[in-house]
């Protein structure tokens, strides 16, 4: 009975690019294995809380680490597709790529997908060239906070509320109060110092690259090859064909990604993932996704 041959290259599983080596080739002396890349999907909201899906530095960790030490890799790609989120974490994950990229003294490529906004754009900055697709939305350098307020809602239902602190700011913005100034210039405080330590990473990683004409911080954002001129992005281009051309046609990819919680992809997390997943939507709604 005959046997198709194995080919050495490309080929997917479960929806993953990967690669296949023989067994045997890695202990046959004088054989040259082909370069490897490691590649980290990062795709959705930039988040602490553990619900599946959301990104965040407990959940990366492992998967970046092994993507900088498994097999010794020419480079590490990112691919990243998020709306961005929190700003602690964001950082978190881009120190620690930085961090491995140093140790092992690999080079590192940000692929941009749909996104990479805000905390998506902090992450993408630790690469060492950032590209995307020509619709790829980049930017968004800037601090958001949304709320709303029921102080009005409760009177009217005749609820009181009522909140005992220890601390005069303890209860800063509460949404079932009147909005105070202090507050709202507290928190604009906030921003503007979480605001500064974005710009100062944005600069420190693109350095000279950076356009000085326009305003890069401002929260605006540009598509695909319209970056370019920001010094935002290296340039379009995706990633199997940018691999391609600088390790090769026969360079192999190791995909590295996370996995969902074992409980949330029985259901058993229903409702928590749905309203994640609304909280998910709207971030990417606000890019037109």
């Amino acid at each position: 009975m005959a046997h198709a041959p194995r080919l050495l290259g490309f080929h997917l599983v479960a929806g993953r690019v990967s690669s296949y080596m023989p067994p045997m080739r890695r202990f046959i002396p004088f054989v040259k294995t082909p370069p490897t890349v490691s590649v980290i999907r990062m795709q959705g909201v930039i988040a602490a809380q553990g619900r599946g899906g959301a990104l965040n530095d407990a959940g990366l960790a492992g998967l970046i680490q092994k993507a900088f030490t498994k097999g010794k890799p020419q480079a590490v790609a990112l691919s990243i597709n998020s709306p961005g989120g929190s700003p602690s974490q964001s950082s978190l994950i881009s120190a620690r790529i930085r961090r491995l990229a140093e140790e092992k003294d690999v080079k590192v490529f940000a692929f941009v997908e749909d996104v990479a906004a805000s905390g998506g754009y902090y992450i993408a900055s630790a690469a060492d060239e950032i590209w995307v697709d020509r619709h790829s939305v980049v930017g968004s350098i800037g601090v958001i906070s949304a709320g709303f307020g029921f102080k009005d809602l409760i009177e009217r239902y005749g609820i009181e509320r009522r909140v005992y602190t220890s601390g005069k700011t303890k209860s800063m913005l509460d949404p079932f109060k009147e909005e105070k100034p202090e507050d709202v210039a507290r928190l604009k405080a906030l921003q503007e110092h979480i605001h500064g330590e974005f710009i100062d990473h944005v600069k420190t990683r693109r350095g000279d690259k950076l356009s000085s004409e326009i305003d890069l911080f401002n929260g605006d954002i540009w598509v695909g090859g319209a970056a370019m001129d920001t010094g935002l992005i290296d340039g379009v281009g995706h990633l199997v064909p940018k691999m391609k051309e600088l390790y090769g046609d026969k360079v192999a990819l190791r995909v590295y990604q996370q996995r969902k919680p074992f409980l949330s992809r029985l259901g058993a997390q229903v409702i928590g993932d749905a309203m994640g997943e609304v909280e998910d939507r709207a971030a990417f709604a606000r890019f037109g996704l």
